[in-house]
């Protein structure tokens, strides 16, 4: 999981760089069934480092003067570094080129530079259309609506299964443009877009009956916690005297940002979250200021509620400061470390196992809802049922 503006590492991580030049190395070759035989050998008392770059050099002089076409010698660096990074098994470690790295960084952080629209592929019509412009957009402001068919871009058509590709056409440096070619309903013309900064909000909120209020969180991205202050204060300015706070399909995020929500909801020096490292090291996360919000609270889960998002879960479940709602949660219960490294990637390796404020388990097993519905529909109507029964 990665920290808050990933200020957490500053470690150097030493690439291991593929070179000609072989290092290290003994290489027998002698004639078999007319080709050559290569012997890559290391002592076998040898660091796995020295193995590694003994291994990694010998192929890169064999590519280098066996293969007959062209080598893009930073994919065959990023190709050896993402192998040894996937062969240690685990899903959550991985490793990002510069490239994945920046649209990573949008992604968490919830800031983009493009047009701002979510797209959608319609194989019936064999088109990509526009599901909506994210407001204050550029797409918003240019007059892009919801089911606007993209044909073109700067002249090139595109089909629905070419929605990657225009994705990546449409993306480029803030202040330039694109052209658009849009057909809505029997109308068809072509709309410039200049992009700009996007910020997506991932923090909905709305009033429910009987003053009930309401938030969804669906990542907790960078501002998480003020975009979640900023939502419970408007609510309470309308009247809220309680509040459901809705996790469903909520996959993670930044811990501080879901630390820090917790907080808002926690007694001073309440356990929020227990965690446990390689050394088996335990460190204590305590909530640092008196509760902010003082009303009942029921928060909604399902299976793929994750990660953060359980941690606020469990905090909030363990220190009496909620209850339940839905499903058992998915059961992320391991937290990732982003690692910049010298070539303009990433690592992001686990790191940390987490564990509920009363020290349970969660990662494979997930946390139990207090009361069980099914179905988005169900679990809302459970969910007010119980809040109300709370206010009583």
């Amino acid at each position: 999981m990665e920290n808050k503006r990933w200020k957490t590492v500053y470690r150097t991580i030493m690439l291991i760089i593929v070179v000609s030049i072989v290092t290290f190395i003994v290489a027998n070759i002698m004639n078999y069934d007319g080709s050559r035989k290569y012997f890559i050998t290391a002592r076998d008392d040898a660091e796995i480092n020295e193995q590694l770059e003994i291994a990694l050099s010998a192929i890169s002089e064999i590519i280098e003067e066996k293969y007959i076409g062209e080598i893009d010698k930073q994919k065959l660096i990023d190709g050896a570094l993402k192998g040894m990074v996937e062969s240690v098994g685990d899903v959550y470690t991985e490793y990002y080129t510069k490239e994945e790295l920046e649209d990573f960084s949008a992604s968490t952080l919830g800031n983009f530079v493009g047009i701002g629209v979510y797209m959608q592929a319609d194989p019936a019509k064999d088109v990509v259309i526009i599901q909506a412009p994210i407001e204050n957009s550029p797409a918003e402001k240019a007059g892009l609506k919801t089911g606007d068919e993209i044909l073109k871009v700067d002249g090139k058509e595109y089909k629905a299964k070419d929605i990657n590709e225009m994705s990546n056409h449409i993306k480029g440096e803030e202040g330039t443009e694109v052209e658009l070619t849009i057909k809505r309903g029997e109308e068809t013309f072509d709309v410039k877009v200049t992009r700009g900064g996007v910020h997506i909000n991932y923090v909905v909120n709305r009033m429910l009956e009987e003053n009930i209020g309401y938030i969804y969180i669906e990542t907790f991205d960078e501002g998480c916690k003020d975009d979640f202050l900023s939502a419970y204060n408007k609510l309470l300015a309308e009247g809220a005297k309680s509040l459901i706070i809705d996790l469903r399909y909520n996959g993670g995020g930044l811990v501080d940002e879901a630390l820090d929500i917790a907080d808002l909801m926690c007694d001073k020096d309440d356990t929020m979250l227990i965690t446990v490292d390689k050394d088996e090291k335990r460190e204590v996360t305590k909530s640092k200021t008196a509760a902010t919000i003082n009303m009942p609270i029921v928060l909604i889960t399902n299976g793929a509620t994750a990660s953060a998002s359980e941690i606020v879960a469990a905090a909030l479940k363990d220190n009496e400061k909620a209850v339940i709602v839905g499903e058992k949660t998915y059961g992320k219960g391991v937290i990732q470390e982003l690692i910049y490294l010298s070539n303009g990637g990433a690592l992001k390796v686990t790191s940390a196992e987490y564990y509920t404020p009363k020290e349970a388990k969660i990662n494979e097993v997930g946390i139990e809802a207090d009361y069980k519905a099914e179905g988005i529909e169900e679990q809302e109507k459970k969910a007010i049922e119980v809040i109300k029964e709370k206010m009583k």
